[in-house]
């Protein structure tokens, strides 16, 4: 990727910095900010480690911190990306601030794992060139990426993003409508309702859930989708066991009564020491970066080369109507 390709990422924490790792690796130049100066060294302490991680050289003069986004000389930047914390507000904001700061043929995107980017935008003006891009953490090593249309969003500003993705080694989702948990999200928290759910019954501990996903069917998930995967077994078996499990699934409005309960009594999972097991720094060290270890080892499977299977259904045009434009 050529030099003259800019980022410029608004909100410069972890999550910031891993995004900027994915761009400085394919060649890009990154412009950032964090208003805390004190931070600066480590920002770019992190950008380095997660350049490391990806097998990436890093070059400080691509990675150029900034106080605020008005410190940056948009004119050279190919696309705007907000990554600040969390918050409705404060995304709402900044994606205010931006409409008026940045030159309206500027696409700009929100990296948010939940709010819905027609919501940020508001009342813009420029709504038709905001996007979403859902990255998953941590995002330098988890490839895929949503690119969500809002509902004012041009379908070439949409197109234009997902085509950026691509090009530095992310496998981009198209999400064709704005709706809350977009594709990704809504898929995992279906899994994750069922298996609070299976807990709280007592049909089996968390150790139980983890180990029935990472050693049964989510194993296959590395080699093949869901759906690729129910292809190769049968929709025939996939529709019969449908109509005999479905009836007795979890499909509660509610939480997890012991997610619920957890979160009330302050254990809320490694951030906290606690969750679900007992954490001490060192065993969560541990246990992240045998995480991350493994995420990496499965990225490189993965960009090994497709196997016969993927190869084989990559090459078909599924039959049926499409929903995805």
């Amino acid at each position: 990727m050529s030099e003259d390709k800019r980022v410029a990422i608004i909100g410069c924490g972890v999550m910031g910095c891993d995004v900027a790792a994915i761009f400085l690796a394919k060649g890009w130049s990154v412009d950032a900010t964090t208003r805390d100066e004190a931070t600066w060294e480590r920002r770019r302490e992190r950008v380095q480690a997660s350049l490391a991680q990806i097998g990436a050289p890093f070059a400080p003069a691509r990675f150029r911190l900034h106080h605020a986004a008005q410190d940056i000389d948009w004119s050279k930047v190919t696309f705007g990306l907000e990554s600040v914390p969390e918050v409705f507000e404060l995304k709402s904001q900044v994606f205010a601030e931006l409409d008026a700061l940045v030159p309206p043929h500027i696409p700009l995107a929100t990296n948010t794992s939940g709010f819905r980017i027609s919501l940020i935008a508001g009342d813009c003006r420029t709504a038709h060139r905001m996007v979403g891009l859902h990255f998953f953490l941590p995002a330098h090593l988890v490839p895929a990426v949503e690119v969500v249309r809002g509902e004012k969003t041009s379908a070439d500003v949409a197109e234009s993003l997902y085509a950026i993705m691509a090009s530095v080694g992310r496998k981009p989702i198209r999400v064709a409508r704005d709706v809350p948990g977009f594709l990704a999200n809504r898929i995992q928290h279906a899994l994750m309702r069922e298996a609070f759910a299976v807990i709280d019954e007592g049909l089996g501990t968390a150790e139980d859930v983890d180990t029935a996903v990472r050693y049964g069917f989510g194993f296959r998930y590395v080699a093949a989708g869901p759906i690729l995967q129910k292809e190769f077994a049968g929709l025939d078996t996939q529709l019969a066991a449908a109509r005999t499990i479905y009836p007795s699934l979890h499909n509660g409005a509610e939480p997890s009564r012991t997610l619920q309960e957890l979160v009330a009594q302050g254990r809320r999972g490694i951030k906290s020491g606690g969750g679900f097991w007992d954490w001490t720094p060192d065993s969560a060290n541990a246990a992240l970066k045998a995480y991350e270890e493994t995420l990496i080892a499965a990225a490189r499977l993965l960009d090994a080369g497709p196997g016969a299977a993927t190869a084989t259904a990559d090459a078909q045009t599924p039959k049926g109507p499409r929903h995805d434009r």
